[in-house]
Parts: C-alpha cells; structure tokens; sequence
C-alpha cells in the first residue's frame, strides 16, 4: 500500500459549487476529497445506487423475465399479440440499460 504523505494545495470555490461538490461525492460514495482526485485525473466516476433505485430495477428485470416468458408461451397461436409482447419486454430492457 502506498503511503500518501504528499498535500495539494487547497482551492476556493463559491457555496453552489462546494455544495455541488458535497453532494456529487456523497451520491458516488466518495469522500470530497478522493471525488476530487478522481475528476481532475479523469477516472470515470459512477454514482452509487439508492435503495429505490436497486428495487425498481429488480422489478423491471422480473417484468422483463415475465414478458418474455408469456411471449414464449403464446408465439405459435397469438403471433401478432407475441410480437408486441416482445417488443415491451425490448422495451423494458432498453430502460435497465440505463442503469448501468
């Protein structure tokens, strides 16, 4: 583990943007200091996920189970119902992609 024994110089900012700062770090599990770091080196920064958040994305993958499933079952005798079927199960997939 390397040992960080180096400061850098501290930096002024107005109360809008430390609060931004604040809450940026907060929302990416990250201490202002180290979301700081992160920004200036250029390192991708993700924000954490609330509680409700990580639900409403299970739910979205049990909907997208539960569509393809009854659209599996009805493809061969209801084939234009399978299609729109399958399409909101598409659908739903194209929102969990957002999450990540």
């Amino acid at each position: 583990m390397k040992i960080k024994n180096n400061i850098v110089t501290k930096f002024r900012t107005n109360s809008y943007e430390k609060k931004l700062i604040k809450i940026r770090a907060k929302k990416a599990g990250l201490s202002q200091s180290d979301f700081c770091k992160k920004a200036v080196l250029e390192f991708k920064i993700t924000e954490r996920l609330t509680e409700e958040q990580i639900a409403l994305y299970k739910m979205l993958v049990k909907y997208h189970n539960n569509f393809k499933s009854i659209g599996n079952l009805i493809k061969e005798r209801h084939p234009g119902m399978y299609q729109k079927i399958n399409q909101t199960a598409d659908e739903i997939k194209n929102h969990l992609q957002n999450f990540k």
